[in-house]
């Protein structure tokens, strides 16, 4: 891509939309990041490469695997070439139906022939042979240490022209790169403010899994159009979230209140969404490491977060889907409509 182009991934025709089997219900999965820890308010090192958290990561898929609920983590390069790490996530992995995908971060994944700067963050932007370059090693270490990952994300969202092509071509069953109603533009990264939450086929053949973004209050029906217009207004977006107007809120602990999000369940569930896609960063199950648990108070909220959203996923009937499960489903929707 030249320097001043933005992706701007092509929204799905309404037959593209994923028409799940009907016994496959409404369903919600928990994609979480699993990556090196940084300092997020610094600019990206190729040496900020710790691993310590993944210790965290036994427990938290035993009390996860405790309410029914299958994680799918998404390991990047630090984390795979890491023998500890692997060892965490190999115990993980034994505590229930949970799976293990790909994610990318470019500038702690080899080989190193970009610089190091916003733009080349987001993996899509990079010459196609070095985007390919990065996820054939990743692929292959995931490959050794898990087995043939189905999904992938790619690192601070940033799918490129090339990605799901490459994707394809390697095995991909799914993609979950695509966050509804966000802009990264302003880092040169791609622009999803007009994408939707439903999955959809790619005509690469991937499937797409949308992060979850609901548009709540009483102004929700004018969702990202009217997200957008206030974002122009000095403090427009804030005025409206406090009034009660309008709020974008993604389904993440991390930055998005617990009530907010409670709302945003319901509103997406009475809007017929049939997976809703959960995420948040392996760093933040143990406090010091990301912007949101901070400390042991944090991480406290982070588990009522969930236990409330837990709750009430089980009180609305809307149960965990596991990545084989996912798989199976997008196998019986394909039959039916070949």
């Amino acid at each position: 891509m030249d320097a001043g182009d933005t992706h701007h991934p092509p929204l799905p025709a309404l037959g593209d939309r994923v028409r799940w089997p009907a016994d496959f219900g409404q369903r919600f999965t928990i994609f979480v990041d699993t990556e090196e820890e940084f300092d997020w308010s610094a600019p990206l090192a190729r040496d900020a490469c710790s691993v310590r958290a993944t210790g965290a990561i036994p427990a938290a898929a035993r009390r996860f695997s405790e309410t029914g609920a299958a994680l799918t983590f998404l390991v990047d390069h630090p984390i795979v070439t890491d023998p500890a790490s692997i060892e965490h996530l190999r115990t993980a992995l034994a505590e229930g139906a949970h799976a293990v995908g790909t994610q990318l971060h470019p500038w702690v994944n080899p080989p190193f022939d970009e610089a190091i700067n916003p733009r080349n963050s987001f993996a899509g932007n990079l010459p196609r042979a070095l985007e390919a370059a990065k996820l054939d090693l990743l692929t292959d270490a995931i490959t050794d240490a898990f087995g043939q990952p189905k999904v992938y994300r790619a690192g601070r969202y940033g799918i490129g022209p090339a990605t799901l092509a490459l994707l394809a071509e390697r095995g991909y069953r799914f993609d979950s790169s695509i966050r509804p109603g966000y802009d990264y533009s302003g880092e040169g990264g791609p622009i999803f403010l007009d994408h939707g939450n439903h999955a959809f086929r790619t005509p690469e053949g991937v499937i797409e899994l949308p992060l979850t973004t609901v548009y709540t209050g009483r102004a929700r029906r004018g969702g990202a159009a009217l997200y957008r217009i206030a974002g122009v207004v000095p403090k427009g977006r804030g005025l409206l979230a406090r009034t009660g107007l309008l709020a974008r809120v993604a389904l993440t602990p991390e930055g998005m209140p617990l009530s907010d999000a409670l709302e945003a369940v319901r509103v997406a569930a009475g809007e017929g969404v049939t997976l809703l896609n959960f995420s948040f960063h392996s760093p933040s199950l143990e406090p010091g490491h990301t912007p949101y648990v901070r400390d042991a108070q944090d991480l406290a909220a982070f588990w009522r977060w969930w236990d409330a959203m837990l709750t009430l996923l089980d009180r609305l009937g809307i149960a965990s889907a596991s990545l084989d499960e996912i798989v199976a489903a997008a196998d019986a929707a394909a039959l039916a409509r070949a």
